[in-house]
């Protein structure tokens, strides 16, 4: 990493913060993508893989979209099943002294979306968070488009009433503690 352009580490070290996300990271007028994140996201939405001198021996592979247009193609990585990361560009470039400092502001997922052009209209878009401990269970479902929240805490027939409100509410997205985890990778929540 030593012989990497300043750009790149940056770039390198923000994307180790935020593996499992594809990072929209702001360039001037264009969010780019670097390496595998450039890959995928040039396959998936179909855009020319270029690259882009980092230091190193080969350039790194690169895509990009502009700024202003990056909602239709994060919507469309996330109905694919990625989580997309938007680093902005955290000072103005032309009061910057070396390298614009950057910071991921944001990551979008299914329940986490919040633009309207992402959205169904007249549909709730409910991320849920499912905790488990010993035989009860707390829920909630939080629509962040819309600010509405509903939690229910449950102790009898835990694993049918969980599927009854998954199917009421239809999330989006749901999130589990450990102990609900191991539970829903076995399928008991979720069929």
């Amino acid at each position: 990493m030593a012989q990497m352009t300043p750009m790149m580490k940056q770039y390198l070290e923000i994307k180790q913060q935020y593996p499992n996300c594809i990072i929209f990271y702001r360039v001037g007028d264009f969010y780019e993508m670097f390496f595998d994140d450039a890959k995928t996201a040039s396959r998936e939405l179909e855009l020319v893989l270029t690259g882009k001198d980092c230091g190193l021996e080969e350039r790194a592979p690169m895509c990009g979209v502009p700024f202003h247009a990056y909602e239709s193609y994060a919507a469309k990585l996330v109905s694919r099943g990625y989580k997309v990361g938007i680093c902005e560009q955290m000072e103005d470039p032309a009061l910057a002294k070396g390298l614009v400092k950057r910071s991921v502001i944001r990551i979008i997922t299914p329940g986490t979306v919040l633009e309207n052009s992402m959205l169904e209209e007249g549909k709730n878009n409910y991320l849920c968070a499912i905790a488990l401990r010993a035989d009860e269970a707390g829920l909630c479902f939080a629509d962040v488009s819309t600010g509405e929240v509903l939690a229910t805490c449950i102790s009898e027939g835990v694993e049918n009433k969980i599927k009854s409100e998954i199917s009421r509410y239809s999330p989006r997205e749901i999130i589990l503690n450990s102990e609900a985890a191991a539970k829903g990778s076995l399928g008991l929540f979720i069929s």
